[in-house]
């Protein structure tokens, strides 16, 4: 098990060497601080604004019945999956010339429909565990007295 671990931890190494030398050979240096920017920024908005918000939802969600916790975990990721995918595109809307017709699409209403099918989904699987459990208990036969 540790030759199989120092051989990928080694093809690991050697992968982001590459791609380092890469980046190094391949990008001019403008981009690269462009690049080098753009990672700093991700940085700050996932560990300063991204994660304390998770943490606060999660300790909220604590709050939440068991039972009703896993749907709304499962909705609140997929709807912040789906998100992070749109955000990109709703700030770069309309800004491309007709010809790109992805990127003329109404990303805003598009977004606030899919996340309404993701709240329904999610109520719905709750809907269906609770029907399910409230059904299996009325089939249980009491012994009797």
């Amino acid at each position: 098990m540790s030759r199989l671990r120092l051989v990928l931890g080694a093809a690991g190494v050697l992968l982001a060497a590459f791609g380092v030398f890469r980046l190094l050979t391949q990008i001019p240096i403008d981009d690269l601080g462009i690049l080098g920017g753009w990672l700093i920024g991700a940085l700050i908005i996932h560990d300063g604004i991204l994660s304390p918000l998770v943490i606060a939802v999660g300790y909220l969600l604590t709050r939440v019945p068991p039972r009703a916790r896993r749907y709304m975990q499962g909705g609140l990721i997929c709807g912040g999956l789906v998100t992070v995918v749109a955000i990109p595109m709703i700030y770069r809307q309309d800004s491309q010339p007709k010809s790109k017709a992805i990127l003329q699409q109404n990303f805003g209403g598009n977004l606030t429909v899919l996340l309404a099918l993701i709240a329904a989904a999610s109520l719905c699987g709750y809907a269906v565990s609770v029907a399910g459990r409230s059904s299996a208990r009325e089939l249980r036969v009491d012994p009797p007295l």
